[in-house]
This record gives structure tokens, C-alpha cells and sequence, in this order.
């Protein structure tokens, strides 16, 4: 019997429905350090640091429950934590140099990036239609800068051009970070790489929180203030929770190219919450990002058959090994482990 095609396969939905929450929750953020920005609170680590506590706690507390041996050495985890921490620091310090629609058109960025970095260390092959795909998601956000619906809001801050590069370099380290994670989750499981990078994200967003001493005595802690703090936090911990999901499904350049979306979702926040008015390019844009996404997503029959073929040649392959090892007397018995177990799941993976 045929594999059933593409688009009935539920990862598909799943990863789609999955990449538009995570959006919503980005754009959340953004809305939330905005008007922090606005209301001249300017503690960018402060922000990040009760979300990697939940993690730490969440998911460390699980990890402890189920005494799981870590399976990726705590240095890695290390590395990954100052750079996710550092662009985590990087961007939403750009919203106090540069506008939230800046900020959301310039992290595209990381796109490129992505698919530059899985292409050289996780060997993800693209096709012609992966690049349709990525082809038709950036022309729709390209839309809604022709469109210059948000021309003035874009104009506004202090230093625009060093709110941009902010972005820019925030966007860059953003990539690494979802490439290494997409390579743990698959390598590991999503609980040991939550846990962890929560440990060492507070450890390091702690440890930086000093240089912001100054910036949280003069603040005024009003409940306008602490209320988008607080809501920052859980959209950052409801996001880093379902994106090791993504990752394991769709892999990072999904991931990135889901949050395409972030900016049109942030203009129908507007619409239906400060009843502004835009203009009818943004929805053209929504469905041209969508459209992408579907493309971007859709494989063949054939290449699923493909797939399959090659997963079952790998598990036959691996049964024939294992098979002459039990033949052979002394060989397979509390031998070292083998890499074909992680081959073999890359496979399936792909």
C-alpha cells in the first residue's frame, strides 16, 4: 500500500499549527518589551531570567523525578546557554534604540543563516521546493515593507541604525541557537536540553544581571511595569517549551520561517485591540507567508516512499549486523555502543 499522502500526515498539521503558536507567542513578547521600552524600563537580562528559571525548575525538577543520565556533555550546554542568553540580551535591547516593527521585519535575517548552518553541520538537504517555499515567505513579508504601512513607527527611537544592527546580530546568534537545539533534541530529548539550558541560562543571565543594578533601583515598579514583565516570562516559557517540539518535527528552518507570521499577527493584535486601521497588503502578505509554509512543508508521495525505503534498508542493515555479531562468539557482547543507533534515527528524521 502506498504511504498516505503528505498533507494527510498529521505532523504536518501539527508542526504547522504548532510554528503559528509560537508566532502568536514571539509577537506576545515583543508587544510586552515594547511597552516596557516605553514605559523606560531597560533591563533586557532581568527579563529573560524568569523564564530560564521555569525552565530550570520545570524541566529540572522533571529530569531529577525521572533520574535521567544526561546524554550530551554540560559544556555544550554551557555554550548553548551564553549564546541563547546573549541573544535573548541583544534583541530586546534593540526595542530601546528602534521600533517593535523593526524589530520583527529585521530578525528574517535568521533565515538565511538557518538554512546556511543545517546545510553544513546537520547535512539537511534542500530541494527546489524547500526554496519555493522559503522563496514565497520572504516575499511576503517583503510585501509588508513595500506596503510602508508602518513607515512612521519605523522611523521612531533614539538610534534606529543601531536598533537595526542589534537585530541583525541578535538574529545571527538566534540561528546558532535553534541549529545547536535542533541537533540536542534530536540527539538527546527535549526535557534534558530544557533543563539545562534553563540551569545555565539563569546561571548566566545571574551572573550578568549585575551590570543592570543601576537600571532596576531607578525603575518605577508600577503594575504597568511588572505586569508585561510577568507576561514576557510565560510567553518566553510557553515558547522555549514548544520549540524543541518543532524542532524535533519540522527542524529549525521551519521554526524560523513560522515566525515570518509574528508581524502580521502583530498588526491584527492592533487591529482588533487598538482599532487602527492598516493597509489590505499585510493580508496579502498573511497568505503569502502561509502559502510558503504548506510549500515549504509538502513532500511528495514519492519522496516518502523514498523515505521509507530507506529506513527499512537501515533497520534491515542493522538486523544483519547484529545478527553475524550473535554468530560470532566474543563479538557484540558488552562491546562499546554504536553510532548507528543515532544514524539510523537521523535517518528517520530526514
Amino acid at each position: 500500500m502506498a504511504p498516505p499522502a503528505r498533507w494527510l500526515r498529521r505532523e504536518v498539521f501539527v508542526g504547522l499549527a504548532l510554528g503559528q503558536f509560537v508566532s502568536l507567542l514571539i509577537t506576545s513578547t515583543g508587544f510586552a518589551s515594547s511597552e516596557l521600552a516605553r514605559r523606560g524600563v531597560n533591563a533586557p537580562t532581568s527579563q529573560s531570567l524568569l523564564n530560564y528559571i521555569l525552565l530550570a525548575l520545570v524541566y529540572g525538577g522533571t529530569l531529577l523525578y525521572k533520574r535521567q543520565n544526561m546524554t550530551i556533555k554540560w559544556y555544550y550546554y554551557l555554550i548553548l546557554g551564553i549564546v541563547d542568553v546573549e541573544a535573548n540580551y541583544i534583541v530586546v535591547k534593540a526595542y530601546q534604540y528602534t521600533s517593535l516593527t523593526s524589530v520583527m521585519l529585521l530578525d528574517c535575517w535568521s533565515i538565511p543563516c538557518v538554512i546556511v548552518l543545517t546545510w553544513i553541520f546537520l547535512k539537511t538537504k534542500y530541494g527546489l521546493r524547500k526554496f519555493i517555499g522559503v522563496g514565497v515567505c520572504v516575499a511576503g513579508l517583503i510585501l509588508v515593507v513595500f506596503s510602508d504601512v508602518h513607515a512612521s513607527d519605523r522611523a521612531k527611537g533614539p538610534n534606529p541604525l543601531k536598533g537595526d544592527l542589534l537585530v541583525i546580530g541578535g538574529s545571527m546568534l538566534y540561528a546558532i541557537s535553534n541549529v545547536t537545539e535542533e541537533y540536542f533534541v534530536k540527539k538527546s530529548n527535549r526535557i534534558e536540553v530544557m533543563a539545562m539550558l534553563g540551569v545555565f541560562g539563569a546561571i548566566i543571565s545571574g551572573i550578568q544581571i549585575i551590570l543592570e543594578q543601576k537600571e532596576l533601583r531607578s525603575t518605577h515598579w508600577t503594575a504597568g511595569a511588572i505586569l508585561p514583565f510577568i507576561g514576557f516570562a510565560l510567553a518566553m516559557f510557553l515558547f522555549y517549551s514548544t520549540v524543541p517540539i518543532i524542532l524535533k518535527i519540522c527542524g529549525a528552518t521551519m521554526l524560523n520561517l513560522s515566525l515570518l507570521t509574528s508581524d502580521m499577527w502583530a498588526v491584527l493584535i492592533r487591529i482588533f485591540a487598538y482599532k487602527e486601521k492598516v493597509d489590505w497588503m499585510y493580508f496579502v502578505a498573511f497568505a503569502g507567508t502561509a502559502t510558503g509554509l504548506v510549500i515549504y512543508s509538502y513532500r511528495g508521495s514519492r519522496q516518502i516512499s523514498e523515505e521509507t525505503a530507506q529506513v527499512t534498508q537501515a533497520i534491515d542493515e542493522e538486523a544483519a549486523t547484529a545478527n553475524s555479531a550473535a554468530q560470532v562468539p566474543g563479538v557484540g557482547d558488552d562491546g562499546p555502543a554504536s553510532n548507528k543507533d543515532f544514524s539510523l534515527a537521523a535517518t528517520a528524521s530526514r
